[in-house]
């Protein structure tokens, strides 16, 4: 179920394999430099380019919004069940149905973004519709739909944490901000280190709520990620050797950038003393 196809993948990689055609020749590295150096090469640069956009801002918000509100669920406050539930519940919503219902949010003549944005006497938005816009549409939504896992897994973590420790800070002086900052945060390294390494691979695997609500990279290809740019080569373009080549670079940047993570995000020892 995995190792034969990731062969197969390699393969395809070092073959001119159109499925339009059915017809298959070694090609050698040319698939990489095509990709890396040829006429088009402009088009893989720049779905890397805006994947690598996508990623660092989805990374930012979604772990520190997602820390923020676990911080404020582990507090004791009022209707703790119900929030925790109303942040978790767009997980568990089929990303295609949440999509479309985005789409309907972002429409520029009846969309209930446009509606706010008037009623605050602000310009209307065209949202989806623009190549400014389009990406930081989609960032939205996409920030929307995870954050409540991450809360979830941040909130175990916190609640998780033993009352002694925070109990030795108190007895030695130390505020809310410091307990936070000195005890909590250094324990839950572990569980925000994974938190991150998962959103870093998912936000490089982002497919289909781009498919969904920006068709064909979206205007002027503003929304054209790594994984729809592979997409577009292999079923539209009918070359899968360039594809497979795509995955393929697509998986040594994601196995780097997670072995940077881990090495950056190592765990270590809090010093109570």
């Amino acid at each position: 179920m995995f190792i034969i196809p990731v062969i197969q993948v390699i393969q395809l990689s070092f073959t001119n394999y159109n499925t339009i055609t059915g017809s298959m020749s070694a090609a050698g590295f040319s698939n990489y430099v095509y990709l890396l150096t040829g006429s088009t090469s402009e088009y893989f640069y720049q779905a890397l380019g805006h994947t690598a956009i996508y990623a660092a801002v989805q990374l930012t918000f979604d772990v520190t919004l997602a820390l923020l509100i676990a911080v404020m669920l582990d507090a004791n406050v009022p209707l703790k069940k119900f929030l925790r539930a109303s942040y978790f519940a767009p997980v568990v919503v089929p990303i295609v149905a949440s999509s479309l219902i985005w789409i309907w949010f972002y429409d520029v003549n009846i969309g209930p973004f446009n509606q706010i944005l008037s009623w605050l006497g602000l310009p209307a938005c065209k949202w989806l519709l623009s190549e400014k816009t389009s990406l930081m549409s989609i960032l939205i939504f996409s920030i929307w739909k995870g954050l409540g896992y991450n809360v979830v897994l941040l909130l175990a973590g916190l609640q998780n944490i033993s009352d002694s420790y925070l109990e030795a800070g108190r007895i030695d002086g130390a505020t809310g901000w410091q307990l936070f900052w000195k005890i909590k945060l250094p324990l839950l390294r572990p569980i925000v280190s994974f938190v991150v390494m998962m959103d870093l691979i998912g936000a490089f695997k982002v497919f289909t709520e781009v498919n969904v609500m920006t068709p064909d990279g979206g205007p002027l290809r503003s929304t054209m990620l790594i994984v729809n740019y592979i997409y577009e080569l292999a079923f539209t373009n009918g070359r899968m050797g360039r594809a497979s080549a795509c995955a393929l670079i697509l998986f040594i940047i994601i196995f780097l950038c997670t072995l940077l993570q881990r090495k950056l995000g190592g765990s270590k020892t809090v010093d109570l003393d």
